[in-house]
This record gives C-alpha cells, sequence and structure tokens, in this order.
C-alpha cells in the first residue's frame, strides 16, 4: 500500500515534534538547580512565610482601626411602638429585663387604651482629648507592625539560610556519590587485576578474597553516599514546598571561590537582631499604654431627640383625648436637645494599674536580657564564621598537594603490584588514601562556601553570599 505524499509529511511532522519534546524535557530534567532559583522558590511557597506575611497584613489593618478610634460616635436611632402609657407614683426599677419608657397620668384603676408612638434620636459622643492616651495606643499598634513586619524578614532570612545551607549539603552529597563510584571503579579494576594474577598463580588466593571484599566495601559506600543524597534532597524540596524530585545542583560552587569575604554591616542590622529589639519596643509601648490608661478624658456630647404620639397633649382619663391612628401616633410632634461637655475620670484606677505597669517593665527587662544573649551568639558565631574561612581556604590550598601525592602513590603500588613488587595490602591502603584525597579535594571548594554561608548567617548580610552565587 502506498502512503500519499502529503500524509507522510504530515507523520514526519508529527514525529520530529514528539521527538523535540522529549529532547526538552530531557534537556529540562537535566539543567541543574540553581541556589538564587531555590531559594526564590522557598521564599515563595514556604507556608510559615505566608502565616507572617498574613500576620503583618492584620496588624497593619488594626493600625488603621486604632487611628480611626478618634472619629466621634455618632449613634442614629428610629424607634415606633404601640403601647399604653399608665403613670403610678413610687419608686421602681426593672431587674434582669427591660423595663418600659411609658409615660402619662395616673389613674384610680389600670386602662387597657393604646396608642402609636415614636421616639427619633440622634446621639454624638467624642472623646477630644485624651492626654496622650489615643496615641499611646496608635504607638503600640504601629509597634506591632514593625514587630511583625521584624518577624517576616527574619523569617525570610532564615528560610534563606536554610534552603542554601540545604543546597550545599546536597552538592556535597552528590559530590560524594560521584567519589564513590570512582573508587568503585578503581576497586573493580585492582579486583580484574588481582584475580588475573592469582588464577596465574603469581598471587596468593588470599588476595583475591582481599579485593572482593574491598569492591563489596564500595558498593557499600554508594549506598550509604545515595541515601545521604537522598536524605538532603528530600530535605531541600521541603524548604522549597516544592515536589520531591531528583534534582541537580550547580557544579560551579566546585570551581570557583568566592571573591569577599568581608561586609559593612554592623551585627544590629542582622534580622534576628531586629526582631528580638522590636519585641522590646513593643512591650515598652505596651508599658506606655497602660500608664496613660489612668488619664482622664475629656468628651463633647450632643443628643437630639423627637417624639411622636397618639395620646394628645390634654389626655385626661376622663376625655379620652387619643387616637389609635399610626401615622399621627409617629409623626414627630416634640423636639429636645442637649449639648455639653464631660470630663471622666476613675480614680481608682491608680491603684489597679499599677502592678500591671510594673509587670510590663519586667517583661520588658526580659526581652532584654534575650536581646543581650543573642547579641552575645552572633558575636561568637561571626568570629568562628571569620576562623573557618580561614581554616577552609587552608584547606583548599592543601587538599590538590595531597591529591596529587595520593594519586602518585596508588600509580606506583599498582604498578609494582602488577610486576610482584608489591602485596595487596600496599595497594589497598593505597587505594584507600587516594579515595580520602580524592573526597577531601572534592569537598574543598564547597567548604569555603559554606564558611561563608555561616559568615552571612551570623552578620546579616545574607547578600554578602547570595550577590557570588547563580
Amino acid at each position: 500500500m502506498r502512503i500519499p505524499y502529503h500524509f507522510g509529511n504530515k507523520c514526519l511532522l508529527l514525529l520530529i515534534a514528539v521527538t523535540g519534546s522529549f529532547s526538552a524535557i530531557n534537556a529540562q530534567q537535566q539543567q541543574p538547580l540553581l541556589l538564587s532559583q531555590a531559594i526564590q522558590t522557598g521564599l515563595q511557597n514556604y507556608q510559615s512565610i505566608q502565616a507572617k506575611k498574613n500576620y503583618l497584613h492584620s496588624s497593619a489593618e488594626l493600625l488603621k482601626n486604632t487611628r480611626s478610634e478618634y472619629l466621634p460616635n455618632v449613634v442614629a436611632s428610629l424607634q415606633q411602638d404601640f403601647g399604653t402609657i399608665n403613670g403610678q407614683f413610687g419608686p421602681s426599677s426593672a431587674y434582669g429585663v427591660s423595663g418600659t419608657t411609658s409615660s402619662g397620668p395616673s389613674y384610680s384603676k389600670q386602662s387597657w387604651l393604646a396608642a402609636f408612638g415614636g421616639v427619633y434620636v440622634l446621639n454624638t459622643n467624642w472623646e477630644v482629648f485624651s492626654f496622650g492616651r489615643l496615641q499611646s495606643r496608635i504607638a503600640y499598634a504601629a509597634s506591632q507592625v514593625t514587630k511583625d513586619s521584624a518577624d517576616l524578614v527574619q523569617e525570610q532570612f532564615i528560610q534563606s539560610i536554610k534552603i542554601a545551607g540545604a543546597y550545599l549539603n546536597l552538592l556535597v552529597a552528590e559530590t560524594l556519590l560521584k567519589t564513590a563510584n570512582a573508587n568503585l571503579q578503581r576497586s573493580q579494576y585492582v579486583q580484574t587485576v588481582v584475580i588475573a594474577r592469582t588464577k596465574n598463580g603469581l598471587n596468593a588466593g588470599v588476595d583475591s578474597s582481599i579485593a572482593n571484599a574491598e569492591v563489596s566495601k564500595a558498593r557499600l559506600l554508594i549506598i550509604d553516599a545515595t541515601t545521604t543524597q537522598q536524605q538532603y534532597n528530600n530535605q531541600l524540596a521541603q524548604l522549597m514546598n516544592a515536589a520531591v524530585i531528583n534534582y541537580t545542583t550547580d557544579s560551579t560552587f566546585l570551581k570557583t571561590l568566592p571573591t569577599m569575604y568581608t561586609t559593612t554591616l554592623t551585627l544590629q542590622l542582622n534580622p534576628q537582631v531586629n526582631f528580638y529589639k522590636s519585641r522590646i519596643d513593643q512591650s515598652n509601648r505596651y508599658a506606655g499604654l497602660l500608664d496613660k490608661s489612668i488619664l482622664p478624658g475629656i468628651n463633647l456630647f450632643g443628643i437630639f431627640q423627637s417624639r411622636g404620639s397618639g395620646f394628645d397633649y390634654n389626655y385626661m382619663p376622663s376625655n379620652n383625648n387619643y387616637s389609635k391612628d399610626y401615622f399621627t401616633g409617629i409623626n414627630p410632634t416634640r423636639s429636645n436637645y442637649v449639648a455639653g461637655v464631660s470630663i471622666a475620670w476613675n480614680i481608682m484606677s491608680i491603684a489597679k494599674i499599677k502592678h500591671q505597669v510594673l509587670a510590663q517593665q519586667f517583661i520588658s527587662k526580659a526581652l532584654q536580657n534575650e536581646y543581650d544573649l543573642v547579641n552575645i551568639q552572633l558575636n561568637a558565631q561571626l568570629v568562628f564564621a571569620d576562623q573557618r574561612i580561614e581554616n577552609s581556604l587552608q584547606s583548599w590550598h592543601e587538599a590538590p598537594i595531597q591529591y596529587k601525592a595520593a594519586t602518585d602513590v596508588y600509580l606506583q603500588k599498582s604498578v609494582l603490584y602488577k610486576n610482584g613488587l608489591s602485596n595487596v595490602i600496599d595497594l589497598q591502603q593505597a587505594l584507600y588514601l587516594l579515595n580520602r584525597a580524592e573526597t577531601d579535594k572534592s569537598v574543598a571548594f564547597i567548604n569555603v562556601w559554606q564558611s561563608l554561608l555561616q559568615k552571612a548567617a551570623a552578620s546579616g548580610d545574607f547578600d554578602l553570599f547570595l550577590k557570588q552565587v547563580r
């Protein structure tokens, strides 16, 4: 059967498109995850950061609400009712339930005559001067915003450090896994040589057993290295709040060193220090708010009231001058207003608030102690970070020398063993030295980066680290 030409072209284009798609997916999977991408993903996705943002939004709205408290209270009320107006001389009081406010003449007996009525009230109350109480509430609400903002920045900073640390740990694990694979290849090569010489009667049979044990040990090291690599890969995925897949790290860290190791920022700008300082400021603001709460307040108030009633102004039990008409009852016919100024002060609040203020001041002192402790710890970590940077740079200089020497020893021992001039124990020792030297050489670069990350964490200058990576 002959396939039409145009149909064949379509199949060819489809095949090219599918092949290109698989190639693109494969290329994307092989693309390494850059550290900057990992940090950006974590800062966008991690739930604790989202929670801190929502706390900040909440405190910002509460600050707006506190500022609006200066506005006066204006209450409008419209009431329409139907009932009797029996009056009676004598004291009375309603307890637990709402009483009535009916007014009228006193009858010699109960009257059930009723009509409609209406009450219309406009009530205004404005605390025009609070002797600093409102300003204290606003300052306290603003300190809550400042604390929540510092908490968010601290959370983002700590999360960035955690992601960077997990990323470098994953890079170390990947490097150790490659080293373990290289060690297995060397062990298998030695095994091949030993078995060949043993079969030819040039070496004792125990040599092959030693070689077999060395290969098995190399495979066990690969299993351990794979487990470690999977552990840090999983940890990185959790910190990014992303899917657990096999991430590939950037090998640039294995080839380059940082160019900057000093920071111009003071320790007081560390996000963790700022957060602890904001807690002290908020506590002091709250103590000031409690202290101001004992002061009086000056209020301006005004009330305007209109009333309507179905009972006429000259209603008496003897003439029955009233109307049950609804619109007659609710039509306002009498109005009153009251305006004035008042000052209110709870004198006993001085004794009540005094101990609350003292308690809050002790809390401020406790927060100051924690602030001082954090400063001491970060200072010690900063000193150690500088020491670690210096030590890791020395290790970086020394690791290639060790690796070259170990390589020379391994080549020498392997040649001697092939020629029957050395034993398998010496060859095994040379293999062990080469494996250790290769491991030290592989992680020498990463140790420098980890030391710089530690300094960035202690100083609070994460840009010192981030601006030097991709």
